[in-house]
């Protein structure tokens, strides 16, 4: 049950990223709650491996790359997906941001511990 609470949270999240910020564009609800299993599959499949093969540029950049990381996943979402749309690779930097930051004070203001 908290795992759909999560979900629904994520979607919204997204939704609110889309509405503050310019180069993000969401059809709709249900392309929010699509685009936020995608990206959530993404961000458990597909990172780690990125995460693991940049290991020494993020070293040297002490850890900013993963942001860069993070903006490539959301963009490329935004890309694969109808319906979701990142415009630019900056947009999805920021976006990428945006919804992690959103979705976190969501699910700590909404979600019992």
């Amino acid at each position: 049950m908290q795992l759909l609470l999560i979900w629904l949270l994520n979607a919204v999240a997204l939704l609110a990223t889309a509405y503050l910020l310019p180069g993000i564009h969401v059809a709709g609800f249900t392309a929010a709650l699509v685009a936020s299993l995608v990206i959530g599959l993404v961000n458990m499949l597909i990172r780690p491996v990125l995460v693991l093969l940049t290991l020494p540029i993020t070293i040297l950049t002490l850890g900013l790359f993963i942001l860069v990381i993070n903006g490539v996943l959301f963009y490329a979402v935004g890309h694969w997906l109808e319906g979701f749309e990142v415009q630019t690779l900056t947009a999805g930097v920021i976006g990428a941001l945006g919804y992690s930051l959103l979705s976190w004070l969501l699910a700590a203001l909404l979600l019992d511990k």
